[in-house]
């Protein structure tokens, strides 16, 4: 390469000298800013030295910051007229004339009556449902033009409303296109849908009208099935912690109970993630448990409710959260993760659950970590507050997933 002449600039193109006395294309800010977040700047580069280049991202971050959120942040103090007024005679990038005349859709949607319009705007900008008026969304062809782009995770919260509305009728193309969607697993990878996502929404939209029983529907037959279709997809998008986990679910009779705030009952919440762990991670085990240890067979290729039938035919009893450790310890299992799923009652046996744990870690020489879901309590204590390995959840939703895998991955 040494050896290569210097390149002339090509007639009639927008080319710029590069760090090598060659000429290329003009490379924007917002494309130099998503090729260094994708590959950094440590190696794959022939003539810049890596400090420099770094400097040079940081420099293109800082002018898009500098020009975008400014935008943003007068837009949100100020108001629209003052960011109009200051921006008017300003020559700005391609990337901020966008985001410009993004901010002044969203101001006319707020203005306007005209359906064609509203539906205009949100074809052309992109708008969400956040962004209009209450009366707009009484149409349903503005809803028909935000299914079009509707996001996997928002099309899941409003299936209700779409059928309720009549968006989504019998055999129509929005009910195909719907389907199509929550089979194609790019989309729910994409979306990082977990199966415990599409459960939630498949137990709502089955239900036929909402928690406060305001809205109603009929549930179609085809999207029903597409969301049972799309549940089990949903397992190849989730990621493995890599870690030895062992799930230890109780099967006393209070396990029907209702989760708080959820569609589901705690059996089913403890059998969805017993599924999890039996699909994703390689080195794990399942057992149920209430007053003696019980293996439960969960297997990665069986359904829902072939794991609730497994679960229903373990005898029953109180219920003594310490046994999961006190099992392990005696059949010399590794776990680097206990995850414990109970209602409400999580103390029942001459062990505490943690005390139980301290011992397994001694014995088996492994730092271990506990989670214990109390799924319709409110309120309890498990976990000794000086301890980062022990984790007590209240409750159980979708916010509780990420919590679970990051305190599993050593994030929180």
């Amino acid at each position: 390469m040494e050896d290569e002449e210097n390149q002339v600039q090509l007639p009639d193109e927008k080319q710029v000298p590069n760090s090598e006395s060659g000429y290329v294309w003009h490379v924007t800010d917002m494309n130099r800013l998503q090729r260094f977040l994708c590959f950094g700047s440590e190696g794959g580069t022939y003539y810049i030295k890596e400090q420099k280049l770094g400097f040079e991202n940081a420099e293109a971050l800082i002018r898009l910051i500098e020009e975008g959120i400014a935008i943003v942040t007068k837009y949100i103090t100020k108001g629209w007229k003052d960011v109009q007024e200051a921006y008017k005679d300003k020559a700005v990038s391609a990337e901020t004339e966008k985001l410009l005349k993004y901010l002044e859709a969203v101001e006319k949607v707020k203005r306007t009556k005209d359906e064609l319009e509203v539906i205009h705007l949100i074809e052309e900008y992109g708008l969400v449902r956040e962004h209009l008026l209450t009366n707009h969304l009484k149409s349903k062809e503005v809803w028909k033009a935000l299914l079009k782009e509707m996001s996997i995770s928002v099309l899941l919260r409003n299936l209700g409303k779409l059928t309720a509305n009549s968006v989504l009728e019998p055999r129509g193309s929005e009910v195909a296109i719907v389907c199509e969607r929550l089979r194609n697993e790019k989309l729910l990878k994409k979306g990082r849908i977990h199966p415990f996502h599409i459960l939630v929404a498949l137990e709502t939209y089955k239900a036929g009208h909402g928690s406060r029983g305001k809205l109603w529907w009929r549930p179609d037959e085809d999207i029903l099935e597409a969301l049972d279709a799309s549940f089990y997809k949903t397992f190849k998008t989730v990621e493995p912690t890599g870690r030895r986990i062992l799930v230890a679910v109780d099967v006393s009779a209070s396990m029907t109970q209702k989760v708080l705030g959820s569609v589901l009952n705690a059996s089913t919440v403890a059998a969805v993630m017993c599924m999890v762990v039996a699909r994703t991670e390689k080195d794990s085990h399942i057992a149920a448990f209430s007053h003696e240890m019980v293996p439960c067979p969960v297997t990665a290729d069986m359904t829902l409710p072939q794991v609730l039938v497994k679960m229903y035919e373990i005898p029953m009893g109180t219920t003594d959260c310490s046994l999961p450790m006190i099992w392990a310890q005696k059949t010399e299992t590794a776990a680097d993760v206990f995850i414990v799923f109970t209602d409400n009652e999580t103390f029942a046996g001459n062990t505490h659950p943690a005390t139980a744990l301290r011992e397994y870690r001694e014995k088996m020489g492994i730092p271990a970590k506990l989670i214990v879901c109390g799924m319709t309590s409110n309120g309890f204590t498990i976990a000794d507050p000086d301890d980062r390995g022990m984790l007590d959840i209240c409750g159980f939703d979708t916010g509780a997933l990420d919590v679970i895998r990051n305190f599993i991955l050593d994030l929180i």
